[in-house]
């Protein structure tokens, strides 16, 4: 039983860790400590929702759908060079440093709408939670569940380090310069993710 959870935990972790459109917007969000709570549950709450429906089964159902699976692709990957083009466009204006306290920041509803865009709208995240985790834990019938547990978890885990810990980056990213450097790599990760959905 607690190899079921342990191995979820593990296996959802390798496959969260790679770079994505995803833990790129954490990670920016971290780094500016705005909304870190509420993009961290968001992304978390998410995943446990997939990885229960891929050790429910769904999966299976969803890969049996042609037209579903192209839908989300082109979606995803027009959200994405867009999103990748607004990054392009802040580095281009000179970066940013850390948002001064007395400065507003951007309203949580916008910045939970772009968090579930980039999370519901990706086909990879689709491919990661419900349809190879939902594949795996089979493996580790009659405690799928508990698999399913485990990886959950681990989104969890990855999510709060992740938005929580870039703040240790913070003074790094005092300086301008290192956000431009930094909305160059998260608009090349965007357009770089929308390319390989399309070439797919």
């Amino acid at each position: 039983m607690l190899t079921a959870v342990f191995h979820g935990l593990l296996v959802s972790l390798s496959l969260i860790a790679a770079i994505g459109s995803q833990n790129a917007f954490v990670l920016r969000q971290g780094l500016r400590r705005e909304h870190v709570g509420l993009v961290v549950a968001t992304c978390a709450l998410s995943d446990a929702v997939l990885i229960t429906l891929g050790i429910s089964g769904m999966g299976t159902l969803i890969a049996g759908i042609p037209w579903l699976a192209t839908g989300m692709k082109w979606l995803g990957a027009a959200f994405l060079f867009v999103y990748g083009a607004l990054r392009f466009r802040a580095a281009y204006q000179g970066g940013e440093s850390l948002i001064p306290a007395d400065k507003p920041s951007v309203p949580a509803r916008d910045v939970l709408l772009v968090c579930l865009t980039l999370t519901w709208a990706n086909p990879h995240v689709y491919l990661d939670t419900v349809l190879l985790l939902g594949t795996i834990g089979t493996q580790y019938a009659p405690y799928q569940a508990l698999f399913g547990v485990g990886a959950a978890l681990g989104s969890l885990v990855f999510f709060v380090a992740l938005g929580y810990g870039a703040r240790l980056l913070a003074p790094l990213f005092e300086k301008p310069r290192a956000w431009v450097v930094l909305e160059l790599i998260i608009g090349c990760t965007m357009w770089a993710i929308a390319w390989s959905l399309l070439a797919a």
